[in-house]
């Protein structure tokens, strides 16, 4: 396989020094009783004030912003309320994600409780595809519904919302999805990304729209009533936060203004008082039996995104997304746990397919001869599972550095293949690239397309895939330069070894929940050394004890094994982490959660400069004795008992790096690089060992135990280098 390694930058987001900042900074930290780096921390997420990082540490209900400021939102509540009155049937219909499903289950549960006529259609994904069509608009009406709500969807179906008005079926829009430049014609259209909308904040969910709209709805009552309208936000928090949660998380949203409220109000519900479903689903995905005695577990943004939204999203994606919904809706334990090891099995399936997919794409992207001019990788097959190839699209995008898009002609296998098949296609980009302006510049091959900036759907026939990969690329060219292909690590700051502590560990869970736009807070540390590397049972993951300053810490790099570091124990590194506590056998103690690691810039220059230095004396030129390169019998003595030591081991290669660290690692005088290199010269020159170099720094050698005994002084190396010395006397 190829490599495509792509070149790492740290990026230093506040470096200590500057006046201003740090005066910031000091006062932030004095106000509210914090440490300055944890006040670094809170400037570096754009807060210059004490009062302003209060807001963002303790935020309370009343922070919501004013649902009806969304456009459309009096509107919609109103349809509303006039179909709750004449008791019209109400369908919603979402789509087979995360954010759908979720989307789905609130509505449902709070139209239910206000006495609708409800029921739900999330299309299949095999079948039926993405967003609304007049078949399924038909299908209901037939079935006497006279109001559609769309929740994550809807918002490029103007076609479908015409057809729907000769059928006699209204249509309220809620989606967070980018709008195209004509709205559909709908008695409501919320969506935050409209251009006339006045909200504040634009980066809902599609289940964080629904939830505005619950709280509208609920503000409505309140006033009708004769109450404070927060008292209705604050019933919609209390009951359909952790659904605004899991959704809101699994569609990657910024963490961020109220997302990070709904979250944060979310979580802890989750983990204090789940519903059924909720419930069913942590302990099923956390190998927990029904009525176990165990301690609850801490649920936090990361176990949502990666422990329950796969097993959510594995149902749309590869069966039935309303398996997930009837999971969200049960009242009954039983009936939730039932829905959630199925989820669990069919999660299981997906992953199978996803991995043989995925060895599929690597295979035809080797085979790829022009991917270095093409910056876009386009791939289809006929026989790929359209839910599972989103999120092979984000492997590929991930491994490669590249935007990518898989595309399946699903149902044409066995079959001829034609110009007018049907592709669907799901891609993944990188930042630098807008995924749905590039489709738009491709839109007179496309039969539809919709997403994200970074993630988007599309529908293209199979006699416009070549002209499609040509524009596509054509367009990335345009638009992409050689620093969107870096990947770029962004670290809080630089910090020490006594900063490493469980004091710190603490004080940032005040900065959870983490997510986009709120990311675990990351540092760097230069110079450290590597004390100890061992490998955990399974050797998925590395153990590290590294120390700097005298201060010794361990430190866990998961999914990196020992052999995959580019680094040894004794070596000098930087390293890229996140600060967590560890909680062994009751001994509570801070530990380094390894990002990225690199042998340390100050390191690998004196490397550099010590082979360039050899080079330099190797052609000739003159050193002085200060230098410390000319090497006496003590030096050749110690190299040559290393070398019979591990030649009698059965090792028979090694390298400069491990007999400098080996040599080193005793109280006696040190044996610098260029001085190696000439006293491996020497033992060869006078036969001691045979010793031969087979890579650069790499050698070959044998040790002779019946060689004549001999002198140093008889080498003519030595004799050479000794005559180089400038001051030698």
């Amino acid at each position: 396989m190829r490599n495509y390694k792509r070149e790492k930058v740290w990026n230093e987001r506040y470096v200590f020094g500057n006046e201003q900042s740090d005066g910031i900074v000091r006062d932030m930290a004095t106000k509210l009783g914090r440490s300055e780096l944890f006040a670094v921390l809170l400037y570096n997420r754009g807060y210059r004030s004490a009062e302003d990082a209060e807001r963002f540490l303790h935020f309370k209900e009343a922070d919501f912003h004013d649902p009806y400021l969304l456009a459309d939102m009096d509107k919609a509540v109103e349809r509303v309320f006039l179909a709750l009155g004449r008791g019209e049937k109400i369908c919603i219909y979402g789509d087979y994600d995360v954010d759908g499903v979720t989307s789905v289950g609130m509505l449902y549960l709070y139209l239910e409780s206000r006495g609708a006529d409800v029921c739900m259609k999330i299309p299949k994904r095999e079948g039926e595809g993405y967003g609304v069509s007049c078949a399924a608009v038909e299908a209901l009406a037939n079935d006497g519904v006279k109001l559609i709500i769309t929740v994550d969807t809807g918002i490029t179906a103007g076609a479908e919302v015409e057809y729907a008005k000769t059928l006699g079926v209204d249509f309220v829009i809620t989606d967070h999805h980018e709008c195209r430049s004509e709205l559909p014609d709908a008695c409501a259209v919320v969506n935050p990304h409209r251009p006339d909308c006045p909200y504040p904040f634009k980066e809902l969910a599609g289940v964080g729209v629904v939830f505005k709209l619950v709280c509208a709805c609920a503000m409505k009552i309140c006033r009708e009533q004769g109450r404070a309208v927060v008292e209705g936000v604050r019933e919609a928090c209390l009951t359909y936060a952790d659904l605004t949660a899991l959704g809101t998380i699994a569609d990657v949203m910024p963490i961020i203004d109220e997302n990070r409220l709904i979250v944060s109000i979310g979580l802890h519900r989750m983990e204090q008082s789940p519903r059924p479903g909720i419930k069913a689903l942590i302990d099923v995905s956390s190998a927990k039996k029904t009525g176990e005695d165990n301690k609850k577990r801490k649920i936090n943004s990361n176990f949502v995104g990666f422990g329950l939204a796969p097993r959510i999203n594995a149902a749309g994606r590869i069966s039935d997304a309303s398996i997930a919904v009837r999971m969200l809706l049960a009242s009954d334990e039983d009936e939730a746990y039932a829905y959630a090891e199925e989820l669990c099995a069919i999660n299981k399936r997906r992953q199978v397919e996803e991995n043989r997919i995925a060895e599929q794409a690597y295979e035809m992207i080797d085979d790829i001869a022009d991917i270095d001019k093409n910056p876009v990788i386009v791939l289809d097959s006929n026989e790929w599972q359209q839910g599972i190839i989103g999120i092979v699209a984000s492997k590929i995008t991930e491994k490669y550095g590249l935007p990518s898009i898989l595309i399946s002609f699903d149902g044409s296998v066995g079959l001829e293949e034609s110009a007018f098949d049907d592709g669907k296609g799901s891609g993944r980009s990188i930042k630098g690239l807008n995924l749905v302006e590039a489709l738009s510049h491709c839109e007179d091959l496309l039969v539809k397309y919709g997403g994200h900036e970074l993630a988007a759907g599309l529908t293209v026939k199979r006699g416009n895939l070549d002209e499609f990969c040509h524009r596509i690329n054509e367009y990335a060219r345009a638009h992409l330069d050689d620093e969107a292909f870096k990947i770029k690590l962004d670290a809080d700051c630089e910090v020490s070894m006594a900063d490493v502590s469980v004091k710190l560990a603490k004080e940032l869970q005040y900065l959870e929940p983490y997510g986009t736009g709120n990311a675990t807070p990351l540092f760097i540390m230069r110079n450290v050394t590597v004390k100890r590397i061992t490998t955990t049972r399974g050797g998925d993951h590395t153990r590290l004890l590294v120390e700097k300053d005298n201060i010794t810490v361990s430190a866990m790099y998961f999914g990196k094994h020992a052999t995959e570091l580019g680094f040894e124990a004794g070596d000098t590194v930087d390293l890229l982490f996140n600060v967590d506590i560890n909680d062994y056998k009751n001994v509570v103690s801070a530990q380094m959660i390894v990002r990225d690691a690199r042998l340390a810039e100050e390191y690998t220059s004196k490397i550099i400069e010590e082979k360039k230095r050899y080079a330099e004396i190797r052609g000739g030129a003159q050193y002085r004795t200060a230098e410390d390169i000319l090497p006496d019998r003590d030096d050749c003595a110690r190299v040559y008992m290393l070398l019979r030591k591990e030649y009698r081991s059965g090792n028979s290669l090694t390298d400069t790096k491990k007999v400098l660290r080996e040599i080193n690692s005793t109280d006696e005088k040190r044996i610098n690089y260029v001085k190696l290199k000439y006293i491996f010269e020497i033992l060869n020159e006078l036969r001691i060992c045979e010793i031969s170099e087979i890579d650069k720094d790499i050698y070959s050698f044998q040790v002779i135990f019946q060689a004549n005994k001999t002198s140093i002084d008889k080498s003519a190396i030595l004799k050479k280098l000794r005559s180089q010395c400038s001051d030698r006397k």
